[in-house]
């Protein structure tokens, strides 16, 4: 009765089993090649192509998630270029300009839409300025998107191939920050490809750390012709770690016999419950529609006191609207039905004191 409820963040999970295991097995294995150059990194591309239906993938592991957005996007466009993101992105956001930095300099353009997903209409707006080649205006060459976004929700493939036709006609990269990919597949009960490559997207950084790694994504390059930077550029950038095959260890279990999915699916579970108990009580309100392992909620103050009084843990967030306070819950693959309905116990008032 006295366990922590911690709904903050799929970051504050621990790593799966299975995973610590690997790591474990890396370590008894003895010595491997350095820098990438060792099976356990050949396989995990080898697991990617097969996963992602693309025999000419090119994948590199990374220990962050900032890294590999960061990495990734400075190979697709100039310093003077300009990379279309939404207002509420983890790259315009959360990542201290770190976008900007290993660009060299390119500029970050919100562009907004609901639920954290870009409206293509108005991307199309701001494509439509007149600028290609005025050298007083910096230059558009990426766009960049969140799948699931940091809203909970989930773009679907035709969304994507909207705003890939507008990344083609206008000569641009489109990225996806892949953080939490596998909440959005399990969700939308498609292929990895079909929401990926097959849907127009160049380069995936694809998360893993928030699904049970311990740290540890990969940066994906579907058309390897945009990755001949790569390796300088991870190297320049202090990523290229020496003993590779413990980041590949963590990404081969994690993709092996489909845990990945299976750990997003539990996450995704446990959030529909949530939000089937959240949505009894009086007075709350979702913001946007679960499509993930996020649920977004305004909840009355008589509820929000008594979770805090309990000690749950969760966060604020920005509302829409004068009159209510919102909220942002989120779980991850080690949440349980108990602590789920723990925790709609006590917002409920039922929880015993």
């Amino acid at each position: 009765m006295n366990e922590v409820l911690d709904f903050r963040s799929d970051n504050t999970a621990g790593a799966h089993p299975a995973i610590i295991e690997a790591l474990a097995k890396a370590y008894r294995a003895g010595p491997m090649s350095s820098y990438g150059e060792d099976p356990l990194t050949e396989r995990v591309q080898q697991r990617l192509r097969e996963i992602f239906q693309h025999e000419t993938l090119i994948a590199y592991p990374v220990a962050t998630g900032t890294a590999a957005n960061a990495l990734a996007l400075s190979c697709l466009t100039p310093p003077w270029g300009v990379i279309y993101c939404h207002p509420a992105a983890h790259i315009q956001v959360d990542e201290a300009g770190a976008p900007e930095l290993f660009t060299g300099g390119a500029k970050l353009l919100p562009v907004d839409g609901p639920a954290g997903r870009i409206d293509a209409a108005a991307l199309a707006g701001a494509l439509a300025a007149d600028v290609k080649g005025v050298v007083h205006h910096p230059q558009p060459a990426a766009i960049s998107i969140t799948q699931a976004t940091e809203c909970g929700a989930s773009y679907t493939p035709d969304e994507i191939r909207a705003l890939s036709a507008l990344a083609r006609k206008h000569g641009l990269a489109l990225h996806m920050d892949g953080a939490r990919l596998a909440n959005a597949v399990a969700h939308l009960g498609c292929s990895p490809a079909a929401v990926t490559w097959q849907a127009g997207v160049d380069v995936l950084s694809l998360g893993a750390t928030k699904n049970g790694a311990l740290g540890a994504e990969a940066v994906v390059f579907f058309d390897p012709a945009r990755a001949a930077e790569f390796e300088f550029r991870r190297k320049r950038g202090g990523h290229l770690f020496s003993k590779m095959r413990l980041l590949s260890a963590q990404l081969d279990a994690y993709l092996a016999d489909g845990l990945w999915l299976q750990n997003a699916r539990d996450a995704n579970a446990m959030a529909a419950a949530l939000e089937q108990g959240l949505s009894k009580l009086n007075s709350v309100r979702l913001l946007y529609p679960r499509q993930a392992n996020e649920l977004f909620i305004a909840l009355p103050d008589a509820v929000t006191e008594r979770l805090r009084a309990a000690g749950v843990l969760f966060h604020p967030w920005p509302g829409d609207r004068p009159d209510e306070k919102a909220y942002r819950f989120v779980t991850s693959f080690e949440t349980s039905p108990a602590q789920v309905a723990r925790l709609v116990e006590i917002a409920e008032g039922r929880a015993e004191r």
